[in-house]
Protein backbone atom coordinates (compact mmCIF):
# COMPACT_ATOMS: atom_id res chain seq x y z
CA UNK A 1 0.00 0.00 0.00
CA UNK A 2 2.78 2.19 -0.08
CA UNK A 3 3.48 5.04 -2.23
CA UNK A 4 6.11 7.21 -2.50
CA UNK A 5 4.24 10.04 -3.26
CA UNK A 6 2.83 12.01 -0.30
CA UNK A 7 -1.34 12.62 -1.24
CA UNK A 8 -2.96 15.81 -0.78
CA UNK A 9 -4.64 14.35 1.91
CA UNK A 10 -1.26 13.75 3.64
CA UNK A 11 -0.05 17.35 2.97
CA UNK A 12 -3.29 18.18 4.30
CA UNK A 13 -3.46 16.23 7.55
CA UNK A 14 0.09 17.64 7.96
CA UNK A 15 -0.57 21.63 7.53
CA UNK A 16 -4.05 20.86 9.86
CA UNK A 17 -1.51 19.02 12.46
CA UNK A 18 0.74 22.40 12.37
CA UNK A 19 -2.19 25.05 12.75
CA UNK A 20 -3.68 22.27 15.92
CA UNK A 21 0.00 23.06 17.81
CA UNK A 22 -0.66 26.51 16.82
CA UNK A 23 -3.75 26.89 18.14
CA UNK A 24 -2.78 24.59 21.08
CA UNK A 25 -0.02 27.32 22.33
CA UNK A 26 -2.84 29.74 22.05
CA UNK A 27 -4.95 28.08 24.32
CA UNK A 28 -2.57 27.67 26.65
CA UNK A 29 -1.48 31.09 26.83
CA UNK A 30 -4.99 32.12 26.78
CA UNK A 31 -5.80 29.60 29.67
CA UNK A 32 -8.47 27.47 28.39
CA UNK A 33 -8.90 24.41 30.33
CA UNK A 34 -5.71 22.31 29.91
CA UNK A 35 -8.12 19.02 29.51
CA UNK A 36 -9.63 20.33 26.48
CA UNK A 37 -6.43 21.95 24.91
CA UNK A 38 -4.74 18.65 25.56
CA UNK A 39 -7.60 16.88 24.22
CA UNK A 40 -7.57 19.21 20.89
CA UNK A 41 -4.05 18.54 20.12
CA UNK A 42 -4.01 14.56 20.86
CA UNK A 43 -6.95 14.30 17.93
CA UNK A 44 -5.53 17.21 15.42
CA UNK A 45 -2.58 15.53 15.15
CA UNK A 46 -3.52 11.98 15.28
CA UNK A 47 -5.40 12.32 12.03
CA UNK A 48 -1.92 12.46 10.04
CA UNK A 49 -0.56 9.95 12.26
CA UNK A 50 -2.82 7.35 11.51
CA UNK A 51 -2.97 8.34 7.42
CA UNK A 52 0.85 7.26 7.80
CA UNK A 53 -0.02 4.21 9.25
CA UNK A 54 -2.40 3.65 6.73
CA UNK A 55 0.11 4.27 4.05
CA UNK A 56 1.84 1.78 5.75
CA UNK A 57 -0.14 -0.85 5.84
CA UNK A 58 -0.09 -4.49 5.05
CA UNK A 59 -3.21 -5.31 3.60
CA UNK A 60 -6.09 -3.42 2.17
CA UNK A 61 -8.29 -4.37 5.23
CA UNK A 62 -5.44 -2.79 7.40
CA UNK A 63 -5.51 0.37 5.18
CA UNK A 64 -8.89 1.14 5.26
CA UNK A 65 -9.23 0.46 8.90
CA UNK A 66 -6.40 3.00 9.40
CA UNK A 67 -8.51 5.49 7.48
CA UNK A 68 -11.45 5.21 9.45
CA UNK A 69 -9.58 5.94 12.73
CA UNK A 70 -8.17 9.40 10.95
CA UNK A 71 -11.68 9.98 9.92
CA UNK A 72 -13.13 9.70 13.66
CA UNK A 73 -10.24 11.65 15.00
CA UNK A 74 -11.01 14.36 12.36
CA UNK A 75 -15.32 14.27 13.58
CA UNK A 76 -13.80 14.28 17.15
CA UNK A 77 -11.30 17.77 16.63
CA UNK A 78 -14.04 19.61 14.94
Amino acid sequence: MANSKESVVQKKAFAFAVRTVNLYKGLVENKVPVKMAEQLLKSGTSIGANLEEATGGYSRKEFAAKVVISYKEARETR
